[in-house]
């Protein structure tokens, strides 16, 4: 009875998604600190969000949270730093393929769209290769008021040639778009551990993929009074879309 319920717990914990906040409150700009970078420790070795007044982009690869600051450096975050919005999981590859060449963000979705189970599950995604061409975007810390689109329409954004690293992200189900982002959200780590950022577009010859399904879907909700009293009503669709898709001047 012992050896089973720890495996179904340990199966549960490698299929289980924990979201902080929503992804309404982050476009509403709710920015402030609900939980801390020595948190994630408790819900995965995994995931990607972001940082106090969206004070950089957070990649969460094997236990490890690096922050990609808006001047292009990359350090490994505080335990202190302050967490408004994250999603993780303890990863478990569950299908690994190989695919390419991919030209574009946009094509590389077309390709890993068919490894789904189907439109309606969370999936998590960890992309691995040598990456002919990178764009990604970083956003600086934005003061108390500012909503998401006034920080992206600000970000910056940074091309690499011929970088290896891993693209941490998740795709998510259109039905989900009031909790979280739908559709693909990857952000890159290099190999060297110098840069880092949120996925804008690509180009590689040949990319390895592993997929992690997540059944379950734990959210925590912030009991800040920044989160309690904003006003979560709206639509997010629109103001998502083009918060991810923009690619800066």
């Amino acid at each position: 009875m012992i050896r089973k319920a720890l495996a179904d717990y340990l199966d549960l914990e490698h299929h289980t998604l924990w979201q902080l906040s929503t992804s309404t409150a982050v476009v509403e700009g709710v920015f402030g600190d609900a939980l801390h970078v020595r948190d994630l420790a408790d819900h995965g070795d995994f995931g990607i969000g972001t940082f106090e007044q969206l004070d950089g982009e957070g990649i969460l690869l094997d236990g490890v949270c690096w922050q990609a600051c808006a001047d292009g450096r990359l350090r490994e975050a505080p335990p202190e730093e302050g967490i408004p919005f994250w999603i993780a999981t303890h990863f478990e590859s569950e299908q690994r393929v190989q695919l390419g060449p991919v030209s574009s963000f946009e094509q590389l979705g077309a390709l890993l769209d068919p490894h789904r189970p189907g439109a309606n599950l969370f999936v998590a995604l960890r992309i691995r290769g040598m990456f002919e061409e990178l764009l990604v975007r970083s956003v600086s810390r934005v003061e108390a008021g500012a909503t998401l689109l006034d920080a992206t329409r600000s970000q910056t954004t940074f091309s690499h040639q011929a970088i290896s690293g891993t693209l941490v992200g998740f795709w998510s189900p259109t039905h989900a778009s009031s909790l979280n982002i739908p559709g693909y959200h990857l952000h890159f780590l290099s190999d060297d551990h110098r840069h880092g950022g949120h996925l804008l577009d690509l180009k590689a010859a040949s990319l390895d993929v592993d997929f992690d399904f997540q059944s379950n879907l734990r959210l925590a909700l912030p009991e800040t009074r920044e989160f309690l009293t904003a006003d979560l009503t709206a639509d997010p669709t629109a103001a998502l879309e083009e918060a991810e898709t923009n690619q800066g001047q």
